[in-house]
């Protein structure tokens, strides 16, 4: 049995997810906690990149893990992608849009910069995956989702999608509130 995840995952339609992370200032053992727990969460998920506003927390950083081969976990702060190049079209998925995925083209390369976790600035030459995840999660960094980077057709068939994922967490809320209120308990 695995860990149970410290965060639950944010699902499309969470207003957090639509609103721009504020720059992380201080990187203290309260942070270096979270960047744990959001390990824990991504892997539980499963995912390979996960952004703070995707767990509730509006600061700009985001964790991924590509691997041994591609540096294990690492950590972004307040990132920024200094330049990119060429193109690349790819099925793309997100762990706030789950069991979707999209054909989505973003650049193919990317420079992006930041610090790591002990504060120390750190840069990156990404190119296809890795650059993909970079972007993906830096969109979240600023209230974007993948849905935003479809087209007219995609949107269309992920927008029924969202209503139906909206009228099931709805569903699934009234049910777990229907025992208390047989048993005739307050909510707050």
């Amino acid at each position: 049995m695995g860990a149970m995840s410290p965060y639950a995952v944010r699902i499309v339609g969470d207003p957090v997810l639509r609103q721009k992370a504020a720059p992380v200032v201080d990187i203290d053992a309260k942070m270096h906690k979270l960047v744990e727990d959001m390990f824990t969460t991504m892997y539980a998920a499963p995912g390979i990149g996960l952004a703070a506003p995707q767990v509730g927390v509006q600061k700009r950083f985001f964790v991924f893990d590509m691997g041994d081969d591609e540096g294990g976990q690492q950590v972004l702060i307040n990132p920024e992608i200094t330049g990119s190049d060429g193109e690349w079209t790819y099925e793309e998925g997100c762990l706030s849009v789950p069991g979707r995925y999209f054909e989505i083209t973003r650049p193919k390369q990317i420079e992006i910069t930041g610090r790591d976790l002990d504060g120390n600035e750190v840069s990156f030459e990404a190119d296809e995956l890795l650059a993909r995840l970079m972007q993906h999660e830096l969109d979240h960094l600023d209230g974007v989702l993948l849905l935003d980077h479809l087209d007219a057709d995609q949107a269309k068939d992920a927008k029924k999608f969202v209503r139906e994922l909206q009228m099931q967490q709805y569903d699934d809320a009234q049910a777990e509130l229907a025992p208390r209120k047989r048993l005739g308990l307050r909510l707050r």
